[in-house]
């Protein structure tokens, strides 16, 4: 018995399926891995004020001069209190700088954070290089510790070369602290504990 269409029209109507089916499948990919791209994506290029990390400072130190200020930011909710201890610092493009953030815990209980950071303009994030940070890493502070944190970096003098940075002339790093992980479920246990 025939459906009435000509063999032709059926072959294009699959096609035209599976097509369909292939772009919904290619889709739902990526949008598991758009996270990841994205975040190697800013790694690599520092879009976004991803700063990038170095393992030694350049050789060469150029005339040009940048303003590098520093700001500190804390979650809310998190019992810190956070600054840097210098607010900004002016160093010749290539050289390296020396800035350090200073955090104490102001609870009663030990509070484990871990800080990310950024630039801004976003736009030199891929000439902003750290060779010692300590941004991804856990800090556990004890109650009422105060401690300061270094901050090794260098601005890459590649800046001056380019044409849609040539207008800058101070960058701002920036920090922000957050309960980490395990930290939270911690602090979750012990109010339960306490409420119950």
């Amino acid at each position: 018995m025939s459906n009435g269409l000509d063999p032709a029209k059926q072959r294009r109507m699959a096609m035209t399926a599976a097509v369909c089916v292939a772009v919904f499948v290619g889709m739902i990919g990526l949008a598991f891995a758009a996270p990841p791209l994205y975040r190697a994506f800013c790694r690599v290029t520092g879009y976004g004020g991803q700063t990038q990390v170095a393992t030694a400072a350049p050789a060469q130190v150029s005339s040009r001069q940048v303003e590098v200020r520093f700001d500190a930011n804390v979650a809310p909710g998190l019992p810190l209190a956070f600054e840097p201890v210098q607010r900004a610092e002016t160093l010749h493009l290539g050289q390296s700088g020396l800035a350090f953030f200073r955090v104490r815990n102001l609870s009663s209980q030990p509070v484990t954070t871990v800080a990310t950071f950024n630039v801004v303009p976003h736009k030199t994030g891929q000439y902003f290089q750290k060779l010692e940070c300590f941004c991804f890493q856990d800090q556990t502070l004890a109650p009422g510790e105060t401690r300061e944190m270094p901050v090794v970096y260098f601005v890459d003098s590649a800046l001056e070369a380019d044409p849609n940075t040539e207008e800058v002339r101070s960058i701002t790093l920036s920090y922000t602290f957050f309960r980490s992980v395990d930290d939270a479920a911690d602090a979750a246990e012990r109010a339960a504990a306490n409420g119950s």
